[in-house]
């Protein structure tokens, strides 16, 4: 459950407000309007690195998205004929490299 505390008690016992935060995050209201909450150092990371994620898959989608649009419908070529090709390619560079 959050606990919710007015700005004066937290700035005076601002130990305990770091205490509760690492168990569930502390809201510090001013004039009776909720204005900050404080959260575990452990919270934080766990926002931040949800937003990051977020982030990644945004650009992840947005890349699929620009992939299709330049297939225009177009299937991709199968992996394995790419990789075949460019070894052989590879392959014929080396020999004529010894010849």
């Amino acid at each position: 459950m959050l606990k919710t505390i007015s700005a004066t008690k937290a700035r005076i016992h601002f130990g305990d407000v770091m205490k509760q935060a690492k168990i569930a995050p502390v809201i510090v209201e001013r004039d009776g309007k909720a204005e900050v909450v404080v959260i575990s150092k452990k919270a934080y990371d766990q926002l931040i690195a949800a937003g990051a994620h977020a982030d990644l898959q945004k650009r992840l989608d947005d890349l699929h998205a620009q992939i299709r649009a330049e297939l225009a419908g177009r299937a991709l070529p199968d992996l394995a004929e790419v990789i075949r090709q460019g070894r052989e390619e590879r392959d014929e560079q080396l020999l004529s490299s010894l010849r």
